[in-house]
């Protein structure tokens, strides 16, 4: 054979040799695993994602950024990995969704599961005057991560939390034990059928009754537990977006009045003549997260109703929103003194305006309005005032004088005894035939 031939038929060789080198898989040795032992690629969950591409090329990997979001996502793609790594994953989700109304956003989340075929397995549900309802779903896991996106829509999420649990070792050992127990029932009942003394034969059964108790429960736990990878959970709390309506009310007052209380707000505490004018002001704030209105003034010290009160700034018979405020005003002439107990009253709106039956707010406020006498010639009144306070002194210091002497009342009597035994004493006895002359 020609030398160029042998040549060339050589590097066909070395060629084919290196081909086969690099598709062959790693040795025993390379994986450091036993000699003959099947070789096995070790690859990781980054490198099945990026492995094959749909036109059966090698896919490039992901960036670094979609690597991490598709790490922190939890959904459809990722149950599909799971199944796809022979894993067992539990998916659970719990959500606080804040609605408009809980009873028409209960029956929208139930229709939209339905439709995505979600089961309703529990519900509890609150009325009036906080209502609530906490929803209980089991849906497949493909649809886990949709059901999450479509039921977010229906309000407001507050709070969410989203979990997936590796229970693959836990199915691995279930089973192994399940393998087990089940090869102890066989055995055992094939010692019972080659027992021959009913002692053997009541010993072997009492063996017997406590492995199938045993295999049972095994059973049941892994049936629990393929439940939960079957049909991921999910977990809806329905709360009213405007659930915590709330007044703050504040009382002051300035002497004077005529100006519509344009002063407003004066003092918490306000001294003044008997008689004399003076302005009192409400100031009320919504400080909840709840439209307000239809806003009622009590006051039963100054026996006042919201007719007595005109608005200085803004509306008492329209809408405050959270964080608005109103004043209200009216005037009066304090003859004494005293302290306002003014209570405001309001009904909360839901979104589209409609009051809120059952959750109406209230607050009290109070002002120190202290009268005080005018100056000059006392009256009648003033008289009958130092009269009455003069026999109250009186009477109190005759009160002081009996404790005093009430203590030594057996002074006198001791003393009036002794004088009378004195005296007695003092007189000599007649003599008998003894006459006078």
């Amino acid at each position: 054979m020609p030398t160029g031939h042998r040549l060339m038929m050589a590097w066909a060789a070395a060629l084919m040799l290196a081909l086969a080198a690099c598709t062959s898989n790693p040795t025993a040795s390379e994986t450091g695993g036993d000699e003959g032992a099947p070789a096995i690629e070790a690859t990781t969950p980054q490198e099945t994602l990026a492995g094959e591409g749909s036109d059966g090329g090698i896919a490039e990997p992901p960036v670094a950024g979609e690597a991490d979001q598709l790490a922190r996502s939890v959904g459809a793609d990722q149950t599909q990995i799971a199944q796809g790594l022979g894993r067992s994953i539990v998916f659970s989700a719990d959500m606080t969704l804040a609605v408009p109304d809980v009873a028409v956003a209960g029956r929208e989340v139930v229709g939209l599961m339905s439709r995505m075929g979600g089961i309703l397995f529990g519900q509890d549900t609150v009325g009036l005057p906080e209502p609530r309802s906490v929803l209980v779903f089991r849906i497949v896991p493909d649809r886990f991560q949709d059901a999450l996106d479509a039921v977010g829509e229906l309000g407001e999420v507050r709070n969410q939390t989203v979990s997936a649990e590796d229970v693959t070792e836990r199915v691995v050992d279930l089973e192994s034990r399940i393998t087990t127990a089940e090869a102890s029932v066989v055995r055992l009942r094939g010692l019972i059928e080659q027992a021959a003394d009913l002692e053997t034969i009541t010993d072997l059964e009492t063996q017997l009754l406590e492995r199938e108790t045993l295999l049972e429960t095994l059973r049941g736990q892994l049936r629990t537990v393929e439940d939960q990878v079957a049909l991921a959970t999910i977990a809806v709390s329905l709360t009213e977006a405007a659930s915590r309506p709330a007044v703050n009310v504040i009382i002051t007052a300035y002497p004077g009045e005529g100006d519509g209380g344009q002063s407003c707000p004066g003092d918490a505490e306000l001294a003044l003549t008997q008689g004399d004018p003076a302005t009192l002001c409400v100031e009320v704030t919504n400080v909840g997260d709840t439209a307000l209105a239809a806003f009622e003034i009590r006051d039963p010290v100054l026996d006042l109703d919201t007719e007595d009160f005109v608005a200085v700034f803004g509306e008492l018979d329209g809408t405050l929103e959270p964080g608005e405020f109103l004043i209200a005003s009216t005037e009066l002439q304090p003859e004494r003194t005293i302290r306002t107990q003014t209570k405001v009253s309001a009904t909360p709106l839901n979104t589209d305006g409609e009051p809120l039956p059952g959750r109406d707010t209230s607050a009290i406020g109070s002002a120190l309005l202290e009268a005080t006498t005018p100056e000059g010639l006392p009256g009648f009144g003033d008289g009958l005032a130092t009269s009455w306070s003069a026999i109250q002194t009186l009477w109190g210091l005759i009160v002081l004088v009996a404790g005093l002497v009430l203590p030594f009342a057996w002074v006198p009597l001791l003393a009036w005894v002794a004088l009378r035994w004195r005296r007695g004493r003092a007189v000599p006895p007649a003599v008998p035939g003894e006459s006078g002359g």
